[in-house]
């Protein structure tokens, strides 16, 4: 049985998917719970950052973080399930790494995300943060694959 289970976050679909996934997965652990969201403000510091204000941008990133956060959290709450969050800042490099060094500290005993499913140019172009996760992850990942409409 999972008693630590890691969430990554995010503001789109596939990621509520699987946060609701987790909510049920959750429930039936009773466990601790870790809600993460990852943003990269080394991506204000270099090209055209003179025109704008790089300390302003980063701040806003980080308020958007915690809406993020905030959001699951309520969700995960409105299910009976108290959950840990944190913002996680890097500067520069893969979001997938981030995360990995997360679930290694928190301790995790299993990560539970989405993906959103890209393949061909899609995936070359905007690689896969649940790929570089389950490849490098030193615990299991459960991956909820976004349920696309008809």
């Amino acid at each position: 049985m999972y008693q630590r289970i890691l969430v990554p976050v995010d503001d789109s679909d596939t990621s509520r998917q699987a946060l609701l996934e987790a909510t049920r997965f959750c429930c039936d652990q009773h466990g601790k719970t870790r809600l993460v969201h990852v943003i990269d403000l080394a991506q204000f510091t270099w090209g055209g950052a003179e025109f704008v204000d790089v300390g302003e941008l980063q701040s806003t990133l980080r308020s958007a973080g915690r809406k993020v956060l905030d959001g699951a959290a309520a969700l995960m709450q409105e299910n009976g399930i108290e959950a840990e969050t944190a913002l996680i800042e890097i500067w520069g490099g893969a979001i997938s790494s981030a995360l990995i060094e997360d679930a290694k500290t928190w301790p995790a005993d299993i990560i539970v995300m989405g993906s959103h499913g890209w393949t061909g140019l899609d995936h070359l172009l905007l690689g896969s943060v649940a790929e570089g996760v389950v490849r490098h992850a030193p615990v299991p990942v459960l991956i909820i694959p976004i349920k696309r409409k008809k």
